[in-house]
């Protein structure tokens, strides 16, 4: 027996998520769902977009999804370009897209669908009375962003909201589940790898990364104000041996700012997913050099689970989901001292061949997602209680 399904992304649309690679959790998410034999109809939602913006993409190729009969993708709409702040306008805007949703899904032939969502507010304040069961999984601690330091109102608001209504709620760290403490049924489901990407034979260094001489210490993702910029140049200076590489995006280059006067940190652009993978497969240790945040003691981070892959150690400073991920994860209270276990990973070397699969096949996304299907499919236990907030 099937269940029909919709999934709603958050804050970014199917396209932003093919053109990363569908490398995120909800990616993958979304990947086990469109081809689960468990799943009946999918209907996918991408967040609000204002009509202004529907129009300035018009003359813009279409969207990559493989749409079919059973498979399909909407874009709800408005004339505002992002949400209020308010929690009663919140509350609003997410009951109109809830009537977007409702009206799709009869479009589609969809009854009583199970409703999974990456968005804590679709999550919280979307009634969802034509639904069956509601499942959100946090892959982030919204409350402790703070580039949506002006949304903590309302996250606050829609985490008690998820609680109270018994929401089921997969999220990637235990953090993140305390933190919206659900009456609900709730698991915890780890960052994984996809087991394609990272087996085989050692592919061939980039070029760019070939001509950074050894030892070579990566970081992996956007640099932004979790990176701990200040301890990296204080570890690059006092290790003038070891080229420190930091590959990812970058928003804000003036962040960067302390390291521009630093020879061997070397930062480079974003790359392709087969181009990170041979850049991490060709390094000699991993750095997970962020800040210590409520952002990051709740994070499970992705990046840990790739290094691994490639069968990297990683120093890491001393976050809570990252203890017990693997042996080969040395910890140190600040970037800035993490000089003995860099040297302390770079005399044991890698994983051998044999131990980086074991930790690719025991962390596949295929045996992540297992849980995550049981909850979303999952049978209704009672109806959502019906909203207190004011609109």
């Amino acid at each position: 027996m099937t269940r029909d399904v919709v999934f709603t992304f958050s804050y970014e649309t199917y396209a932003d998520a093919a053109a990363r690679g569908m490398m995120r959790p909800p990616d993958r998410i979304l990947q086990t769902l469109m081809s689960s034999d468990e799943v009946g109809r999918l209907l996918v939602a991408n967040p609000f977009r204002s009509l202004a913006s529907i129009v300035a993409r018009g003359l813009r190729p279409a969207e990559s999804f493989p749409a079919r009969e059973d498979r399909r993708l909407i874009t709800p709409t408005r004339l505002a370009r992002r949400d209020p702040t308010g929690v009663s306008a919140i509350v609003r805007t997410y009951r109109s897209y809830d009537v977007q949703l409702r009206t799709a899904t009869v479009r589609a032939g969809m009854t009583r669908p199970a409703i999974v969502t990456t968005n804590p507010l679709v999550a919280a304040f979307c009634p969802f009375s034509w639904a069956d069961t509601v499942t959100y999984f946090g892959r982030d601690d919204w409350l402790s962003s703070e580039a949506r330091r002006a949304y903590w109102p309302a996250y606050a608001a829609a985490y008690r909201q998820i609680s109270e209504s018994e929401v089921g709620v997969a999220a990637v760290s235990q953090q993140i589940i305390d933190r919206i403490d659900p009456r609900g049924p709730a698991t915890v489901v780890p960052n994984g790898v996809d087991p394609g990407e990272w087996s085989g034979p050692r592919p061939a260094a980039p070029d760019w990364l070939g001509a950074i001489p050894g030892p070579r210490a990566i970081y992996v993702g956007t640099i932004d104000n979790r990176l701990d910029v200040e301890g990296i140049a204080a570890l690059a200076r006092q290790r003038p041996d070891l080229h420190v590489i930091l590959l990812g995006p970058t928003p804000d280059p003036d962040y960067t700012r302390p390291l521009r006067d630093v020879p061997n940190v070397h930062q480079h652009a974003g790359v392709g997913r087969s181009e990170l993978v041979a850049a991490l497969r060709n390094c000699d240790v991993s750095l997970l050099s962020h800040r210590r945040t409520a952002l990051t003691e709740a994070m499970s981070p992705l990046k840990v689970y790739e290094y691994l892959a490639a069968g990297l150690p990683v120093v890491s400073i001393d976050l809570p989901p990252v203890r017990g991920i693997h042996d080969r994860v040395t910890f140190s209270a600040r970037t800035a001292d993490m000089g003995p276990q860099i040297d302390e990973a770079l005399t044991r070397g890698p994983l051998s061949d044999a131990d980086r699969q074991t930790f690719v096949d025991g962390n596949s996304w295929s045996s992540r997602h297992r849980a995550v299907l049981d909850l979303i499919l999952r049978s209704s236990a009672r109806h959502r209680p019906a909203e207190t907030f004011a609109v």
